[in-house]
């Protein structure tokens, strides 16, 4: 198998694509021929030593990829090779080929692409894990999305459309702006300009949105959540920008409002009944028309470090996916 390999974790310029032995499956594993896999932030700070999560040296990167059932171990029994599967592994993705435990793996129905399978657990999971499990958005209810063109941004937008809600789409560019009008958002704001409250309080007459979908943090979280609405939700995501922003907790007292943390692979962990629920929510959306993966550009694994830096300018709508065909 050939797989990009990580063998000291301080950036892309490290990474070597090498010529590795194909893994056997173990009891209750599959191993995967991998057709396709995604670009998560998370994949670049794990490769930089930053990440939370520091898997052993050395350790093939890539949480999240989709691809053909090719063994299966002992004990396995409700795939068989053939069958075609997505899966949000944390590592292991960028290869041609990946051994992981079967109940990690997700069947794909007939038609589901590679390419969107490989850019759909993680963004679609948590978006709908945030806005319909901890911030309970109903139908009517005001959304807005920080950081909207993003993988996460455009998955959610288009949850929260599916859901009945308003959406106001907040991106760092009026090009972004016009993606995701076109994907659905009533609304959208360029926050490059320095005017979101003025533009939150314009566009939703003095109310706030219900809920804040942020998975950029820094200075924005502090602005967005000082407009947010009586009974507000403020989704804690991530922080893209790179700061853990101190928002002042009186702004919680005065509206009434609620700081929700969103950690969807803990949920999955903790409540896995929960989370398949929600996948094959997801899946049958997808199949009916309600919700697809936006692809930035489709790349050669290949060109792994080149993907990497498009995705660290900071100008990707969607996701970035790489394929091995």
């Amino acid at each position: 198998m050939q797989a990009w390999l990580c063998e000291n974790p301080v950036g892309v310029e490290a990474l070597s694509w090498k010529a590795l032995p194909t893994p056997e499956p173990g009891p209750g594993q599959i191993r995967v021929a991998i057709r396709a896999a995604s670009l998560n932030f998370p994949d670049l700070l794990i490769v930089q030593g930053k990440y939370q999560i520091k898997p052993p040296t050395p350790f093939v990167p890539g949480a999240e990829f989709a691809g053909v059932v090719e063994a299966v171990g002992d004990g396995v029994s409700h795939l068989r090779p053939g069958d075609a599967v997505a899966a949000f592994a944390g590592t292991g993705g960028f290869a041609s080929h990946a051994v992981i435990p079967a109940a990690q793996a997700l069947p794909l129905p007939p038609g589901f692409a590679f390419e969107d399978a490989a850019a759909f657990i993680c963004t679609y999971a948590t978006s709908h894990h945030a806005l319909l499990d901890r911030a309970a958005l109903q139908p009517g209810e005001t959304v807005l999305v920080l950081g909207a063109a993003g993988g996460v941004g455009t998955a959610a937008i288009q949850i929260a459309k599916a859901t009945g809600a308003r959406v106001v789409a907040a991106t760092s560019s009026d090009e972004k702006n016009e993606r995701c009008l076109a994907l659905g958002a009533d609304a959208a704001i360029n926050y490059g300009r320095g005017q979101l409250r003025e533009a939150l309080k314009t566009l939703t007459e003095g109310k706030g949105p219900d809920v804040i979908y942020d998975p950029v943090g820094g200075e924005l979280s502090e602005a967005a959540f000082r407009s947010i609405a009586w009974r507000g939700r403020h989704l804690v995501v991530g922080f893209a920008q790179g700061q853990i922003p101190a928002l002042p907790l009186n702004l919680a007292l005065l509206k009434g409002a609620a700081l929700v943390g969103v950690f969807w692979g803990e949920f999955a962990k903790r409540e896995p009944r929960r989370n398949a629920e929600m996948l094959a929510q997801l899946a049958a959306w997808y199949a009916q028309g309600k919700i697809r993966p936006v692809l930035d550009r489709v790349l050669p694994l290949a060109e792994l470090p080149a993907a990497f830096a498009h995705m660290s300018s900071r100008q990707v709508v969607g996701k970035v996916v790489l394929t091995t065909g």
